[in-house]
């Protein structure tokens, strides 16, 4: 069924169909995009389409690889327009795995100018950090090692004013830095290192502006309006597209396994750490109440911070011959969030002093000790 989604302006009509969501360009636009065919900087097409080629995650024994959409991206193209009576000539495609159901939507406008971004958003799998070790070699037209995960953000950008082709360029950075921050908010972390994503690595963009007789825009960055709407469009697509798709909103990041999954120590990770450091009885009552306990916000605060210090740490900012005096701090600080007594702050740092040299073991030994020092009292 072919659904008419809205018509945010003149010249532009947004649908959703079987596994596709896509921009009919009823009038002129200039259309820069990564897509494979069709691509790069374009005055000859009326579809932007994104679709949904495959689910998030593939059967036992398959990958990702064996998608046509992988295999043979023309024959691809030529399918699924054909399949949606698009002109394959004239479509830019876009394919992910993410649910065209679960799309978000933001749309920002300031006088005559009106910005409108489509996101499919999937990071569970593939999100990575610029720099992570690559899983693709291409040379003379072949791959080697495909990745086999899945996982990307997809943008659909619609203007409706005329871009020089330079702004349209700088339209994508625009979008790709909103695209990090939202990242960076919501601690996604990298599935290749312990740092955190700044994307996935099969991230795609179209962006699509219209043509007018009035004089093109310039400018795309920060310091113009277009800059800002572009920007503010695509934070807000994003952000819904991943609470749809992946549940992940600053609720759901509210977790302590959740901060520490970059780490390897995500929810039962980190339960089977815990169950090496607590006595039977006090393991089985962590056990039965983890959710409530790992979400405890003066905890989850000081998690954060202590993650934060391992990123610094990692980037150099704070300096090897002092982590250990500034982490088995920190640590402290998370048992003492952890039992609820501050008081104790000068014994936990004692407790602690022998692991401040490894600061997850460092971070697992405090939460241990919070843990069980937590029922540690007279009326229990």
């Amino acid at each position: 069924m072919l659904v008419n989604l809205l018509s945010p302006y003149e010249g532009l009509v947004l649908f959703r169909a079987e596994k596709i969501l896509y921009g009919r360009l009823e009038r002129p636009h200039l259309v820069i995009s990564t897509c494979r065919v069709n691509g790069g900087l374009r005055e000859d097409i009326t579809y932007v389409a994104n679709h949904q080629a495959c689910e998030p995650k593939a059967c036992p024994g398959e990958r990702h690889g064996s998608c046509l959409a992988v295999r043979d991206p023309a024959a691809y193209h030529q399918r699924v327009c054909h399949y949606h009576q698009l002109p394959p000539e004239a479509t830019v495609l876009l394919g992910t795995a993410a649910n065209m159901n679960l799309a978000g939507i933001g749309m920002e406008e300031f006088r005559a100018l009106k910005v409108i971004c489509l996101a499919t958003a999937g990071v569970e799998t593939n999100a990575g950090r610029a720099g992570d070790p690559a899983q693709v070699y291409e040379w003379e037209g072949q791959f080697e090692r495909l990745c086999p995960q899945a996982g990307t953000i997809n943008l659909l950008l619609f203007i409706n004013q005329e871009l020089t082709p330079a702004a349209l360029v700088r339209s994508i950075k625009m979008a790709t830095e909103a695209k990090t921050s939202v990242l960076q908010e919501l601690n996604v972390p990298s599935r290749y290192s312990q740092g955190l994503a700044t994307g996935t690595g099969t991230d795609q963009i179209a962006v699509a502006a219209l043509k007018t007789d009035r004089r093109p825009l310039s400018g795309a960055g920060k310091h113009v309006k277009l800059g800002e709407l572009l920007a503010r469009a695509t934070r807000k697509a994003i952000r819904r597209a991943l609470s749809f798709q992946n549940k992940l909103t600053p609720e759901t990041v509210r977790y302590v396994p959740r901060l520490l999954e970059r780490f390897g120590l995500g929810e039962s990770g980190l339960l089977e750490a815990l169950k090496e450091r607590l006595s039977p009885k006090d393991f089985l009552l962590l056990e039965r109440n983890h959710r409530s306990v790992l979400s405890d916000s003066i905890l989850v605060a000081h998690t954060l911070a202590y993650v934060h210090l391992m990123d610094q740490l990692s980037w150099g900012v704070v300096p090897q011959e002092s982590a250990p005096e500034i982490f088995l701090s920190q640590a402290a600080l998370v048992a003492a969030s952890l039992s609820g007594k501050f008081s104790r702050y000068g014994l936990y740092l004692e407790s602690l002093e022998p692991w401040k040299e490894d600061p997850l073991c460092l971070f697992l030994q405090a939460l241990a000790l919070g843990f069980a020092e937590k029922w540690d009292v007279p009326y229990h």
